[in-house]
C-alpha cells in the first residue's frame, strides 16, 4: 500500500511541474504541534535533514510549535540523522510514573521532568543550533494576556474559556487572550539583539518577535512544548515579554501561517529563477516544504473542531505538504497514529507503549523510502491539490 500521499498549493505543484523538485528550492520548513503524531515524520526528517537537504547551501526557516519545535531545533544540530534518531529515542521513552490511584501526573511534575530531559538532551550544544550556518530556527510560543498572563487554579481555565468564545468568533479577536510570540535566531553576523527576519507575514495574527539566545533557549523551547493543564506555563522567559508563555499550538496548531506567495514569489519559482537565489517579495523565495501527519493544516488549537477553518488558503500556495495515507495509517497499531490518549491507554505499561510506537516509527521508513523514490522522479500526477 502506498504511505505518502503529497499535496500541494497552486504556484508550488506549477513550479514542480516545470523543473521538478531539487533541495535548492526549499525555502522554508514547517513542523506541527501535535504531541506523539509528529513521531511517524521521524523518518522524513532524517532524510530530508541528514541527506537531501543537504546537497544545497542557502538558507533555511524552519518553523516548529510544540513537537515541531523540538524537531526543529534537533535539526540543526550536528549530525542531524543521529539527533534526530535519538530525539525520536527519548521522545518514545518519556515516562511519567503514576502513583496508586492516579489517572494523570501533576502538570508541574510533568513539566519538571520535561525541562530536566530537554536540557540534559540539548546539553553543551544550544550554540550549534544557535549559529547554524544555514538554519535559521524560529520556535512559536503562545504568551498570555489578561486573565492568562499568570497561571492561576481558577483564572486560567476561565481566560481559556474566553480564548475559545472569542476564537468561535474571529480567530485574531482570540488575540485579546493569547498573542504569537516567535523566538528566532540571532542573525547572521549581526548582535544577539538582533534575529532572523520572520518567513511568514504576521497581518493574520497577534505577533511579537523575541531573538533566540543561550539564556532563554531552553525556557522558550520547553515554552512551546507546555500544553496547557498537562504542563505548567513558562513564566518570564529571559528577553522576552513578561508572562505566562504556553505551547505553541494554541495559536499556531498546525502553522497555516502566510507564507511566501506573491506574484513575485511564483514568477520567480515558475522561471526556475529560484535554483539560482532569485529572491521574491519580502526577501522571501522557493517552495514551503512541510512533512505533516495529515492533509488539512488547522490554523489553531482552539480550531479542531472548527472545521470551516481546515481547508487550505492561499497562504499555502507554496507548500508541498508530504501526509501519510489515511488508508496506511489504519495498518499501524491501533489503526491510528501514536498520540497523547495513548499515555492513559498504557499507564504505567511502558514497556507496551515503547512497543506499539517502535512499531509505528519503523513502518514510517516507507514515507521516507516513497518521497525519495518520487524526488528521483518527480512526477507531479502523483500530486494532489492542496
Amino acid at each position: 500500500m502506498q504511505a505518502l500521499q503529497l499535496y500541494a498549493g497552486p504556484k508550488a505543484l506549477a513550479a514542480i511541474a516545470k523543473n521538478g523538485l531539487q533541495p535548492s528550492d526549499v525555502c522554508t520548513i514547517p513542523a506541527a504541534a501535535g504531541g506523539p503524531k509528529g513521531l511517524i515524520l521521524g523518518a522524513l526528517d532524517r532524510f530530508i535533514f541528514g541527506d537531501w537537504l543537504a546537497r544545497s547551501t542557502q538558507p533555511v526557516d524552519l518553523v516548529g510549535a510544540s513537537i515541531g519545535a523540538w524537531r526543529m531545533a534537533t535539526a540543526c544540530l550536528e549530525r542531524p540523522d543521529q539527533a534526530l534518531e535519538r530525539l525520536e529515542h527519548d521522545y518514545i521513552h518519556q515516562h511519567y510514573e503514576l502513583a496508586p490511584g492516579q489517572k494523570r501526573p501533576t502538570a508541574a511534575f510533568v513539566s519538571e521532568l520535561f525541562g530536566q530531559n530537554l536540557r540534559a538532551f540539548y546539553g553543551a550544544r544550544v550554540p550549534e543550533v544557535l549559529n547554524h550556518p544555514r538554519y535559521r530556527l524560529h520556535l512559536i510560543t503562545s504568551r498570555g494576556r489578561h486573565l492568562l498572563r499568570a497561571e492561576h487554579r481558577w483564572g486560567t481555565p476561565l481566560g481559556y474559556l474566553g480564548a475559545f468564545l472569542t476564537n468561535t468568533v474571529h480567530r485574531r479577536a482570540m488575540g485579546a487572550w493569547l498573542e504569537r510570540v516567535v523566538f528566532s535566531s540571532p542573525l547572521a553576523g549581526g548582535t544577539d539583539a538582533l534575529c532572523a527576519p520572520l518567513p511568514f507575514g504576521t497581518a493574520d495574527y497577534r505577533t511579537r518577535q523575541v531573538p533566540l539566545s543561550a539564556s532563554n533557549f531552553s525556557p522558550a523551547l520547553q515554552a512551546s512544548c507546555s500544553i496547557p493543564f498537562v504542563l505548567s506555563a513558562v513564566q518570564h522567559i529571559p528577553g522576552a515579554p513578561p508572562g505566562a508563555y504556553w505551547d505553541g499550538g494554541i495559536t499556531d496548531y498546525h502553522l497555516h501561517l502566510d507564507y511566501p506567495g506573491s506574484a513575485a514569489s511564483a514568477i520567480a519559482m515558475e522561471s526556475g529563477a529560484a535554483h539560482a537565489g532569485s529572491t521574491g517579495a519580502g526577501g522571501i523565495k522557493g517552495i514551503v516544504l512541510y512533512p505533516h501527519f495529515q492533509k488539512s493544516v488547522v490554523p489553531g488549537w482552539l480550531d479542531k473542531s472548527l472545521k470551516w477553518r481546515h481547508h487550505a488558503t492561499h497562504h499555502l500556495d507554496s507548500m508541498l505538504l508530504l501526509a501519510p495515507n489515511p488508508q496506511w495509517v489504519k495498518t499501524l497499531p491501533h489503526g491510528k497514529l501514536p498520540d497523547r490518549t495513548d499515555f492513559t491507554r498504557y499507564g504505567n505499561d511502558l514497556a507496551g507503549r515503547v512497543k506499539a510506537w517502535n512499531t509505528a516509527t519503523r513502518a514510517s521508513v516507507q514515507l521516507a523510502d516513497e518521497f525519495a523514490a518520487w524526488l528521483e522522479r518527480p512526477d507531479p500526477g502523483q500530486v494532489l491539490p492542496l
